[in-house]
């Protein structure tokens, strides 16, 4: 198949999916343009904070992208192009869209609160304390999986020793995104500049930094770069998000849009043929589709870190509640069709139906270089800003994922009622967001060391699972406030199919490692087996507990139930 119909096809899709399913699902469930939103009534500076919607779409295009898109449908085009184009679109528009609008419709709609405080108020204080761990255990997966790919990435050197300037061209650029993010957030806060003057200063701060850091390349290798990283991740999780993330969302957009344009110009002016089999076999390399594919394109088509993104810091800076649907389900369709871009970009240059060598990102970001070689761009420069972007992918969804493990965190301690300013005792210091942010990195770094590839199977199961676990809870939710949750129904049921299968693989593979080839690392591999073990048996209790209150639950507003 042609690669330039494939994504032209995909874009009528997604657009159409947009304007009917989407809007149908808002006029479902109910939008009221006049309510206050919480970023106004808990308006605190940090957190709380009114933003305008291009802003609070940055930052949520740019946290829940992330690697997967690239990483995903490269790595299950082993499967063949067509299971993954098929699972993209409709996993895209009725199971992952889906779910991060639900998501944020319900945080929205009960004083911001996060998904682990929704199940406290819908399903009970045990099943929230025990979603809380297990998203915590999620978010260190994550880390892991996500600074392992971008400190390679960074790395200066290649394996024989000789230097790498595209990757220390992107390691330059993106630490000067973090230093200049944090003087335009301040300039943003006290100069209040209007949107369009936010909108050209960004694309001025955005050239001059890929000029200075193609020019001033920084060549560490890729432990150092982990440090780096850490520390970063750290800065992001305790600053106000007006300080650090928002403006460097804001900024990295312009670099995200840039890279998807740049890629469908390349393939309108390679329009390149699909060199991949439409499909191979049901069983590659040992591993069979189901679910293996469904859990390797996790961000493209379903995740459950989409949710905690969406009712864990977006929603807490939504001005208006008619916003949340472009903000939330658009977000989710552009990043399914970055997955179709990269299915595409793959599939042009794999030779004789295999993919080239490489990591999905050094694949993707010369395969795109390539096509803009076409069109008259350096070679160097064209490498230089995809290898930039590809990795900031990665780097945005850290720091969110970093500020929602310590939140996790937090909330393992805190009931709903509990003021985290007013706690005493050891709680003080659980609940303290320094410690909550150095308990959540530091296994996270003892995960990386295993390498991605490692750990990738893992958290694409743990990430699928959790959103099972969130879809089952909107489903009490709407369930509770009268409105019609059927449409979630299938998702829910297909997830948890699918996730408790490639746990129980995982956990399998694991003790093979430990009791049969004998290369089993205790340090990076024991704390996989323990975190897969628990993964799963703490997604058996949510299951249960929601089951059980579902159940019961009438299709009334309960009581309990804050007013929608």
């Amino acid at each position: 198949m042609n690669g330039l119909l494939m994504v032209g096809v995909a874009i009528v899709i997604l657009s159409s999916a947009y304007l009917f399913y989407g809007r149908w699902l808002a006029n479902k469930w109910g939008i009221d343009a006049k309510a206050k939103t919480p970023a106004y009534t808990h308006e605190d500076g940090v957190d709380f904070i009114p933003t305008s919607k291009g802003v609070v779409f940055s930052h949520q295009f740019s946290s829940i992208a992330g690697a997967g898109p690239v990483t995903g449908p490269i790595l299950a085009a082993v499967f063949g192009w067509v299971p993954v184009l098929l699972w993209l679109l409709v996993g895209g528009i009725f199971f992952g869209a889906v779910t991060d609008f639900g998501a944020m419709y319900a945080s929205v709609k009960n004083e911001g609160k996060s998904i682990g405080f929704l199940i406290e108020q819908y399903i009970g204080k045990t099943g929230k304390k025990i979603f809380s761990l297990f998203a915590w255990l999620f978010t260190l997966l994550v880390i892991a999986a996500f600074s392992d790919m971008v400190a390679t990435t960074f790395n200066g050197f290649t394996k024989t020793g000789a230097k790498s300037s595209p990757n220390a061209a992107a390691a330059s650029i993106s630490m000067l995104f973090i230093v200049v993010a944090m003087i335009f957030g301040l300039y943003v806060k006290y100069r209040k500049p209007n949107s369009k003057q936010q909108f050209i200063i960004g694309v001025v701060l955005l050239v001059g930094m890929l000029a200075l850091g193609i020019a001033c390349p920084l060549y560490f290798s890729k432990n150092v770069w982990l440090v780096v990283v850490c520390i970063y991740l750290f800065l992001a999780s305790i600053t106000p998000m007006w300080l650090l993330m928002q403006p460097r969302d804001y900024l990295s957009t312009f670099l995200l849009i840039g890279m998807i344009v740049g890629a469908v110009v390349g393939v309108v002016v390679a329009n390149p043929a699909m060199n991949l089999p439409a499909f191979t076999a049901f069983n590659v390399g040992g591993k069979n589709l189901f679910p293996t594919l469904f859990v390797t394109i996790a961000c493209g088509a379903v995740s459950g870190f989409h949710s905690l993104v969406s009712s864990g810091t977006s929603s807490k800076t939504v001005k208006n509640e008619k916003d949340m649907l472009g903000i939330s389900y658009g977000a989710m369709l552009v990043e399914s069709l970055l997955g179709v871009i990269a299915l595409v970009v793959a599939g042009s240059v794999s030779v004789g139906g295999k993919l080239p060598d490489g990591t999905p990102f050094s694949i993707f970001a010369g395969s795109v270089a390539g096509f803009l070689g076409k069109l008259g761009v350096p070679n160097h420069v064209a490498v230089c800003f995809m290898t930039m972007c590809v990795s900031a992918l990665a780097l945005t969804s850290l720091d969110s994922v970093a500020r929602i493990g310590r939140m996790s965190f937090q909330e393992l301690f805190l009931d709903g009622e509990d003021d985290l300013s007013k706690v005493t005792g050891v709680k003080k210091v659980l609940t303290n967001k320094y410690f909550a942010t150095a308990v959540t990195l530091a296994p996270g770094f003892v995960l990386c060391l295993g390498g991605y590839n490692n750990v990738w199977p893992l958290f694409g199961a743990a990430n699928q699972l959790l959103s099972a676990l969130v879809l089952i809870t909107l489903v009490v939710f709407l369930r509770a406030t009268g409105r019609k949750g059927f449409m979630l129904w299938v998702p829910m049921l297909v997830m948890m199919a699918v996730t408790f299968t490639a746990l129980v693989q995982a956990t399998v593979n694991l003790l093979k490692k430990l009791f049969v080839t004998g290369n089993f690392v205790f340090m990076v591999d024991g704390l996989q087996l323990i975190i897969a073990i628990m993964l799963m048996a703490l997604g058996v209790i949510v299951v249960l507990s929601c089951a059980k209150k579902l159940s019961g639950t009438k299709n009334v507003k309960a009581d309990n139930v804050a007013e929608a």
